[in-house]
């Protein structure tokens, strides 16, 4: 979709103009994966129109292949939604979505082309997508089947309650969520969409898949990792670093970009929670969905620190930055300071 950002904090109502910028939870990793290097594709449809080509040509600038968007011919628009400044977890939060009968949500098994879909190593969806339409929750259904040949199936449920048109989200989220090998979901989320109020529940809940991510936002994030031998789950947690917050939208994709490429690199368990929520603090640090993710060699010298210099970072705006990238774990701040870099010891 197209992002409009407020000018300034406050109601909708009250707020007097917007940033045009670009959204969507499977377009934010797509973006914030090829920043960090990684080849990508991202699969989508948008209209026919100025919107679409701002998306299809903001997307590429990051590196990702477009090639597979396709333009609706049927008249169907854009999707677009507004949003206030606030963070998505407090009742002061709004979005305005303009999204109904949008090209988007024209996508479907007889649309979209399975040769692009199953092209990666990995194919990343969205409990969003499901939402849009009965065709997209028909071609949720086909992907998130087990079959032969099938990529590695990432999904992040992205409980959305306005999106859903009935009572049906819960039962829907769950079904695709065991059907992918790989699931991000927030334990706020998971309490709200399943009533389930522990890292331990959610995975009595999602056995099938063989790594499931739990965030807690500020207090870290869990992965459970099946043994594919024995079955056995290795459970390891990672806490959240500290962050001069701008805004908190954005962050539950970006988390899931870190941990995807840290995934891609074949990286341990403990690594890619760190890359995960490294990840999330440039987007965090950032006014935007979508921001430059820090250097790959910056980004491996924070993720390697002792737990005790882990615990000590304090993240502030432009520690993404190339300045901030010459900063080395040597390099201690106190902590009543604000950085405006990464630094083990603020």
């Amino acid at each position: 979709m197209v992002t409009f950002l407020p000018s300034r904090p406050g109601r909708l109502a009250d707020v007097p103009s917007f940033a045009r910028t670009i959204g969507g939870a499977e377009s934010n990793v797509a973006c914030a994966l090829a920043a960090a290097g990684h080849p990508v594709k991202w699969i989508s449809r948008v209209g026919s129109d100025g919107f679409g080509d701002h998306l299809v040509e903001a997307i590429g600038a990051y590196g990702v292949d477009t090639s597979a968007v396709r333009r609706d011919a049927d008249g169907r628009p854009t999707g677009v939604y507004f949003r206030t400044a606030t963070d998505r977890s407090t009742t002061a939060h709004e979005v305005a979505y303009y999204r109904a009968g949008s090209a988007a949500s024209a996508m479907s098994p007889r649309t979209m082309d399975r040769a692009d879909l199953w092209s990666g190593r990995v194919l990343h969806l969205s409990g969003i997508t499901a939402a849009l339409s009965d065709d997209c929750l028909a071609l949720m259904r086909e992907l998130s089947e087990r079959r032969a040949g099938r990529p590695l199936l990432s999904f992040d449920v992205n409980h959305r309650p306005a999106l859903w048109r009935d009572d049906s989200g819960p039962d829907v989220l769950l079904e695709i969520a065991r059907g992918a090998d790989l699931v991000f979901v927030g334990d706020d989320e998971a309490a709200q969409v399943w009533d389930l109020h522990s890292p331990q529940a959610i995975r009595e809940a999602l056995p099938e898949p063989a790594v499931l991510v739990v965030k807690a936002g500020a207090d870290g994030a869990t992965a459970f990792v099946r043994d594919p031998d024995s079955g056995v789950d290795t459970v390891t947690s990672v806490p959240a670093l500290g962050v001069d917050v701008v805004a908190a939208v954005g962050a539950g994709d970006a988390f899931a970009a870190g941990f995807l490429s840290a995934t891609l690199r074949d990286l341990p368990a403990a690594a890619r929670l760190r890359h995960g929520h490294l990840m999330a603090a440039a987007v965090l640090t950032d006014a935007g969905d979508v921001c430059v993710p820090p250097a790959r060699a910056h980004a491996d010298r924070l993720a390697a620190l002792d737990d005790a210099a882990w615990g000590a970072l304090r993240l502030g705006p432009g520690w993404t930055s190339e300045a901030a990238d010459s900063a080395t774990p040597d390099s201690a701040t106190p902590d009543s300071a604000t950085p405006q870099g990464a630094v083990p010891a603020s």
